[in-house]
């Protein structure tokens, strides 16, 4: 059994991979397999994603009558022992079967071929909460991992949540450009002096005259909210700059028949 955990976008990831005794060995050693495989999903927190792949050595069987909230109506052949025994885990951990809830040619279930023989033995299993994510399961045809065992894949989309920016992260920045209004710059002059003690010359110790400068800013002119209004990116998309644009196209595309506009980008 192995488990890898890997983080996209802060979602948690689990994948897990296991390989169950096959049929003809002892029930005790299948149940000893199942117990571990309890403690692996166990020790994973609620909150993050899980996804099982591993050759179950059973079948969990066509339809899906009484296990309903774990398995869908497309599995194959009659379920066995060792396949009601996922279904039980998957019960346990209120998991779900992924490979019976996609409708697939009998071609793309099937796992295992040899011998005129055929069956589904692996499965892929994931939280029921992610059912949702995932949007299809099969059997990939002609792709063999080793012979007589085709590859098994699924398809899932990770909701990803962007993190919004917390009141700590944000920089809040003195609103030096009121210096350009004479009102506002007179009053800063003269709380500046008053702060430095009326003198006229600034003293030598520039750390100390620096942050006198810096508080004196914040209480005359204020600080910024550190929130944008507008994407710095397209500040310059302004009305005038839209109306020149209309216009210069409109006049790339005369001709002496007329004007010929037919489409105007605005990105």
């Amino acid at each position: 059994m192995m488990s890898l955990k890997l983080e996209i976008e802060g979602v948690m990831l689990n994948v897990v991979r296991g390989y169950v005794p096959q049929v003809g060995c002892e029930l005790e050693e299948k149940e000893r397999f199942w117990s571990e495989l309890d403690e692996v999903i166990e020790s994973i927190p609620t909150g993050e994603r899980v996804v099982i792949g591993a050759n179950f050595n059973g079948h969990v069987g066509e339809g899906n009558t009484g296990d309903e909230e774990v398995m869908g109506k497309f599995g194959v052949k009659e379920k066995n022992l060792e396949g009601q025994m996922v279904v039980d885990f998957a019960k346990r951990m209120d998991m779900a079967v992924v490979n019976t809830y996609f409708q697939k040619r009998e071609e793309h279930r099937l796992r295992y071929k040899s011998g005129g023989r055929s069956t589904q033995v692996d499965y892929i299993l994931c939280r029921r909460g992610s059912l949702k994510e995932i949007s299809d399961c099969k059997v990939v045809v002609g792709e063999s991992v080793t012979r007589q065992h085709r590859m098994v894949v699924c398809w899932m989309t990770l909701m990803v949540c962007k993190k919004k920016r917390s009141n700590i992260e944000i920089e809040k920045k003195t609103k030096w450009w009121k210096l350009k209004q004479e009102e506002c710059c007179e009053d800063f002059r003269q709380e500046l002096r008053q702060a430095l003690g009326g003198q006229a010359v600034l003293p030598d110790d520039w750390e100390t005259t620096a942050e006198v400068i810096r508080v004196t800013g914040r209480k005359v002119l204020g600080v910024s909210s550190g929130r944008r209004n507008e994407d710095k990116e397209t500040w310059w998309w302004n009305e005038e700059v839209q109306d020149s644009t209309i216009t210069f196209q409109l006049l790339q595309h005369s001709s002496a028949s007329g004007v010929h506009c037919s489409h105007v980008y605005r990105k």
